[in-house]
């Protein structure tokens, strides 16, 4: 649920990295926050236990525009893979505006994503929220690791794509396919924004 801070002009928009253990949720935060400008983002908060760690930070990007004289920021959250974190997982997804799935290109992995993928259906529903009408991108990362270990894009969106959404390939710990698939989630989010405040 963004949020609208009137005397700043600025709306808040919730995006969660989500998926199985591993898979580049945390990569991909920290080489984005690498490469936003410090005048334009928040401090990265994490909170951690001894295994569950969850980071945070937000940014007001500078190419995405406004909606109705407002500017907007966003808060990019990670969540922890593990499945016996799953109440801390249910309480990062509340509010979200959108959601991007990392799933983990391995093969070996594809148990882990399906469970991951139908974790998150049910703990939207929990939030009373149908993942039909959440705006969600599928990103595939690990896919720079050798051939014979990974799953090919066309796999993966035959195996987790169920819903026909964007899917971006990507390498996080180099950066590939990183800002490309934010940009994605980023859009549709604010498509929605936008189509709510001319309702």
């Amino acid at each position: 649920m963004s949020l609208v801070n009137f005397t700043t002009r600025e709306i808040t928009c919730k995006i969660v990295y989500y998926g199985p253990g591993r898979s580049g949720k945390t990569t991909n935060l920290h080489y984005i926050y690498g490469r936003v400008p410090d005048s334009r983002r928040g401090r990265m908060v994490s909170l951690a236990t001894q295994t569950d760690r969850t980071l945070f930070f937000d940014f007001l990007p500078i190419d995405l525009g406004q909606i109705s004289g407002f500017n907007t920021r966003f808060q990019l959250y990670t969540v922890p893979g593990q499945v016996y974190y799953n109440a801390t997982r249910r309480l990062v997804l509340q509010g979200a505006d959108g959601v991007v799935f990392v799933a983990d290109s391995q093969a070996r992995q594809l148990d882990e994503n399906l469970e991951s993928l139908q974790n998150l259906q049910s703990n939207l529903l929990e939030h009373g929220v149908d993942i039909r009408t959440m705006p969600l991108v599928l990103q595939y990362n690990k896919q720079d690791l050798p051939r014979e270990l990974i799953l090919s894009t066309a796999d993966l969106d035959d195996a987790l794509n169920f819903r026909g959404v964007a899917s971006f390939s990507a390498d996080a710990l180099h950066g590939v396919g990183v800002f490309e698939t934010l940009k994605g989630v980023s859009e549709m989010v604010l498509k929605r924004l936008a189509a709510g405040s001319t309702a």
